[in-house]
């Protein structure tokens, strides 16, 4: 059954006292270490197409996942029921497996030092009414809005609206019990235009922890449709080499593959470009990424990464030096280091501004690429090989020129982190990665 949303508020309490039993239980086995985590989400996602219901999802799920170590053997197992038989079995078959399985020296909790010993209150939590009418006025605003934005725009796929709620709880054999409470909220349209034989898709959305710093659902109706509506007329290029402005959506992507570069599980497998670059100038001097993990409301705010380990504000880029790797306990201990707090991903990078908005730095590329979509898993971590089917608009003399479809840019990462030229101040939020538009002075484009 659906649990109300005043129902939902009171689970945190009763989380910790499951997480809580079943260390105890855990315990009782004789085990030398154990951890649990648990997490609930509620949420309500109405989807519109055409002015109709299209489809129309309460979601509510959640389980309780144990890991026990005897020595450095380890076993895991989940339930979704709560109850203390089921979680004495739970801890009985974690136990069982972990009897059969071979030691692991880097095995075991995260260490007690590493531990959060405060948890701040992020203001993560703003729970919105799961009201399906209201859900429906707000995709249906947005879709209507973004139709009659063009005569050329002239299909739907859709819009989107969802609330989601979540409570987390995560406690260890350290005497580490702590969890918190969470919301999400977002709103989508996505719409297709046509102009003569050519038809093109494109989006607008909008997510938050406060329903009320969500975009209104004009604009991101409009933002669909005005993005749409841009792309038509798209030509290929012929195969050159030449400057490349990520839009900021793509620059966020763009900096991640850093993250899978310095990450404990890619470094310690010999598996990443960036291998032994700790300390090294890997990016301009001018290039600076800073994490704050404790912004209020922020996206990829957490108090604690989910092994229990203290999230801190830190340097990763500073005057373009890498200051820091990514590390689970896990990757901690493989390469004789600590834990950075990263088990779950990364939180609130800030990518620093170097420039103005995206059209200063279209004067500033004065002939080039605007990226602003791309397509492919055409990335090689572990040589840094760069290759993706890209779209945009070609630039000349800093102003946009027409639109650019079915072309492909290639380089190596750790070449384009060199050539970047520039950021811009215009800062997308809507995740984890925050960064403005991104200037990269060369990269191939292959077309004709």
């Amino acid at each position: 059954m659906f649990v109300q949303q005043d129902e939902f508020e009171q689970q945190l309490p009763i989380l910790k006292q499951a997480v809580e039993d079943a260390l105890a239980l855990a315990k009782s086995e004789g085990v030398s270490g154990a951890e649990v985590a648990i997490s609930r989400q509620q949420g309500l996602s109405v989807s519109m197409r055409k002015g109709e219901v299209d489809t129309l999802e309460f979601n509510q799920d959640g389980a309780l996942g144990i890991s026990v170590y005897m020595g450095h053997q380890k076993g895991s197992a989940s339930t979704s029921d709560l109850s203390k038989e089921a979680l004495s079995q739970a801890v009985k078959a974690a136990v069982h497996i972990a009897s059969h399985t071979s030691e692991d020296p880097c095995n075991g909790p995260a260490d007690k030092s590493w531990l959060a010993t405060e948890v701040p209150d992020l203001d993560l939590y703003h729970p919105q009414a799961m009201d399906v009418e209201h859900a429906i006025a707000v995709a249906s605003r947005a879709e209507a809005v973004a139709l009659a934005h063009d005569p050329r725009i002239v299909n739907s796929d859709g819009a989107t609206f969802g609330t989601h709620n979540g409570t987390r709880v995560y406690g260890n054999s350290h005497g580490f019990l702590h969890g918190y409470r969470s919301s999400r909220h977002s709103l989508s349209c996505v719409v297709i235009g046509s102009e003569g034989e050519q038809m093109q898709r494109d989006y607008g959305y909008s997510v938050a922890r406060d329903p009320a710093a969500l975009w209104s659902a004009e604009k991101v109706g409009e933002e669909a449709a005005r993005k749409t509506v841009e792309r038509l007329g798209g030509r290929k290029l012929d195969t050159c080499s030449v400057p490349v402005l990520f839009s900021p959506e793509m620059a966020g992507g763009f900096v991640s593959h850093l993250v899978a570069a310095i990450s404990g599980s890619n470094l310690y497998r010999q598996s990443s470009f960036l291998l032994d670059q700790l300390g090294e100038k890997i990016f301009p001097e001018f290039f600076n990424i800073t994490e704050r993990p404790h912004l209020p409301r922020a996206l990829g705010s957490s108090p604690f990464d989910s092994e229990g380990v203290a999230t801190v504000e830190r340097d990763i880029i500073s005057d373009g030096v890498l200051q820091s790797y990514l590390l689970t306990s896990y990757a901690a201990r493989k390469m004789g280091m600590a834990s950075t707090g990263h088990a779950g991903g990364i939180h609130n990078w800030q990518v620093a501004s170097t420039d103005g908005d995206q059209k200063a730095l279209l004067q500033k590329m004065g002939k080039g690429l605007l990226v602003t979509e791309v397509m492919g898993q055409g990335v090689n971590i572990v040589t840094g090989d760069y290759s993706r089917g890209a779209a945009g608009f070609w630039v000349e003399n800093g102003e946009i020129q027409f639109p650019v479809e079915e072309i492909t840019i290639a380089g190596n990462l750790k070449d384009m982190f060199q050539q970047i030229v520039a950021v811009g101040n215009d800062v997308d939020y809507r995740g984890a990665m925050h960064s403005g538009s991104i200037l990269l002075e060369n990269m191939r484009v292959a077309g004709n």
